[in-house]
């Protein structure tokens, strides 16, 4: 049967500009997670939300991750635990939830057009400010499900377990040790019986879908240096073997126009499609024009949508990202860079195996690099990695989740798998040996990591409903495990 969430609903929409309000004060803490100079707001957006959680009746627990690994000088944000109801009830199911309270850097000479740490509501409901979908915004919706259901008068239907952490923009240092450590049998994630994650975002704008897959992603750079110091083209150019022009052209071994990886044996690594895997994304509401509105520009690779999905999704691709060491700002500099640093990515899919990539990527680089006959010195490094991740649809946590989406938005919602990469995800999914769901709020043209980061009002308050059935669904959904 399903719950009767009419009195949830109608409280959440008369409580939605205190929300909004809830929203605007943490926007308004600049929790920059890659700027050492902002540790200390970083740690205060943590605190505060401890405080709202605390006001509420939650258990709440602010834990020490330690040093920064490389700056040990600097200290982690406190990974901020919790539990409500504060006692558990045996009689219930027990879901974990993850967020992260800090945000990427933003500044108005980026290009913003508000105040990035001012949010701004426009005429057409727009929430314009940094982190305001990624991912503060959905990590204020648990808090306003919580507080919605005390002005309700309504039974909460679960345990909640909550883990926000303060460094998922920087590669989420400290936490998987601390999940790994507080999964173990009598510590505070042991009884979780799925896991649920709201970090991600809508295909399009009109409809809402469930993630159950993400692509993993090798980062690495290749260092090429020659020369003792940066040289005069002038002078040197045309007598030294510039590091510059041996980057680029390893660099462009690496992957073509239209996006298809050149490293040899990477495309061997992937599952193959099969047919019903194939037919899963015929129905998905998705147009070539909702790519064109998100590019900015009909630049697209592919002319179909089947195949940009899966380019998107289900194959790896590989991108270069920047040149350390070279010259970029504006106007002319007619120097030879002594050493120079280029950044590429794979995203991983099944069955791509992180060691298996680098191998791969390592054999290709080092051979291009040695048919070049250069006399200076390269060296390829890995900086991080992340695994592909894939759960089941099917699972009881995944049907009540659609179960509410269908209450909540009047559809059933799609099942999708998208092409970023949040480590976490796989890290909950090991450590507890439970499902993860990843429930997104906000929608395509949030903008997250951009300029001009937005969620719409809609997608907040209809989101806070949504995470709130949920529970409700989850807690009336028949015990499977496929």
């Amino acid at each position: 049967m399903a719950p009767d969430l009419k009195s949830f609903y109608k409280t959440v929409d008369d409580l939605a500009e205190p929300f909004i309000e809830r929203l605007r004060d943490a926007v308004a803490i600049p929790s920059i997670s890659a700027e050492d100079e902002r540790r200390a707001d970083v740690v205060r957006m943590g605190m505060w939300l401890k405080g709202q959680l605390d006001s509420l009746g939650a258990a709440m627990e602010a834990r020490p991750l330690g040093a920064q690994p490389g700056k040990e000088h600097l200290h982690l944000p406190p990974a901020i635990i919790g539990r409500y109801p504060a006692k558990k009830d045996e009689s219930k199911r027990t879901i974990l939830v993850y967020g992260h309270y800090d945000v990427q850097p933003a500044s108005l000479s980026d290009g913003w057009k508000t105040e990035p740490f001012k949010l701004s509501v426009d005429d057409k409901g727009r929430m314009y400010g940094r982190g305001s979908t990624d991912d503060k915004g959905p990590v204020l919706g648990w808090l306003n499900v919580i507080e919605s259901h005390q002005k309700a008068g309504i039974d909460f239907p679960v345990n909640l377990l909550m883990c926000f952490e303060g460094m998922e923009e920087y590669g989420s240092e400290g936490l998987d040790d601390f999940i790994i450590a507080e999964c173990k049998p009598g510590k505070f994630f042991a009884d979780a019986d799925a896991c649920c994650i709201s970090d991600n975002y809508w295909l399009g704008t009109e409809k809402p879908c469930l993630t159950y897959g993400l692509r993993g992603c090798n980062y690495y750079s290749i260092e090429i240096s020659g020369p003792g110091q940066d040289l005069h083209s002038g002078v040197f150019g045309g007598t030294a073997q510039e590091p510059m022009t041996d980057l680029v052209r390893v660099m462009g071994s690496l992957v073509d126009g239209d996006g298809n990886i050149l490293i040899p044996g990477i495309k061997e690594l992937v599952a193959p499609l099969t047919k019903e895997e194939q037919s899963l994304y015929k129905n998905i509401a998705f147009t070539m024009d909702n790519l064109y509105e998100s590019l900015g520009s009909k630049t697209g690779i592919f002319p179909d949508k089947e195949s940009t999905l899966m380019g998107r999704w289900r194959y790896p691709s590989l991108s270069l990202h920047g040149i350390e060491g070279a010259f970029s700002a504006p106007g002319a500099k007619t120097v030879i860079p002594a050493k120079v640093t280029g950044k590429f990515s794979i995203r991983t899919v099944p069955d791509m195996e992180p060691q298996e990539v680098d191998s791969l990527v390592y054999s290709h680089v080092d051979k291009v690099f040695k048919s070049l006959k250069s006399k200076n010195t390269m060296h390829c490094n890995l900086q991080h990695s992340g695994k592909w991740w894939v759960a089941s649809p099917k699972h009881w946590n995944f049907t009540a989740a659609a179960k509410a989406v269908e209450s909540v938005w009047g559809v059933q919602p799609d099942l999708t798998r998208e092409g970023g990469s949040i480590p976490v995800t796989l890290t909950f999914e090991q450590a507890t040996g439970k499902n993860v769901l990843l429930l997104p709020m906000g929608s395509s043209t949030d903008a997250a990591h951009s300029v001009n980061e937005k969620l719409d009002r809609k997608n907040y308050i209809e989101g806070i409903k949504l995470l709130g059935a949920y529970l409700h669904y989850v807690a009336e959904e028949p015990m499977k495990t496929s």
